[in-house]
């Protein structure tokens, strides 16, 4: 897998039947390793290990209804009030975080009216702060630590 720009951690990878598999600690079990699992996986550590977010509020792959249509958020945070507060969208580390990777996230939002997005790829990630009173996005210099959001 690729060599991301996350702090490492201790990964538990299984392999069935010529499948690899990555232990998901908010699902609590094994799931595909593709390579934006990798970095899904990488970035949850980060967030929970190093920014001091809670595992508890923290839920990866909520899926969405849009009249017929089922969208799925890569990772959630909800606040204490379980309300959504953050949306989390990964991409694969060959995927270039461009404005139509955006445009996901901010669809996601439509429904969700969260406080911060971030999109990441492993290599590179993006965070913003919601300012809906001036319609528009703060882009913030780093990833916030629970904490300060």
């Amino acid at each position: 897998m690729y060599r991301l720009n996350l702090p490492p951690y201790e990964i538990k990878i299984a392999e069935k039947q010529g499948k690899r598999s990555i232990f998901d600690i908010l699902r609590r079990k094994y799931v595909a390793l593709t390579p934006e699992e990798w970095v899904r996986q990488h970035f949850v550590h980060f967030l929970t290990e190093h920014k001091g977010y809670p595992s508890g509020l923290l839920a990866n792959e909520v899926q969405l209804q849009v009249g017929d249509k089922q969208l799925r958020c890569d990772t959630l945070l909800y606040n204490k009030d379980l309300r959504p507060r953050m949306i989390i969208e990964y991409k694969a580390p060959t995927i270039p975080l461009s404005q139509k990777v955006f445009d996901q996230i901010t669809i996601y939002n439509f429904l969700l009216h969260v406080d911060y997005l971030i999109v990441s790829n492993g290599l590179q990630h993006i965070c913003c702060k919601m300012d809906y009173l001036n319609q528009k996005y703060l882009f913030l210099e780093e990833i916030p630590d629970y904490k300060n959001l």
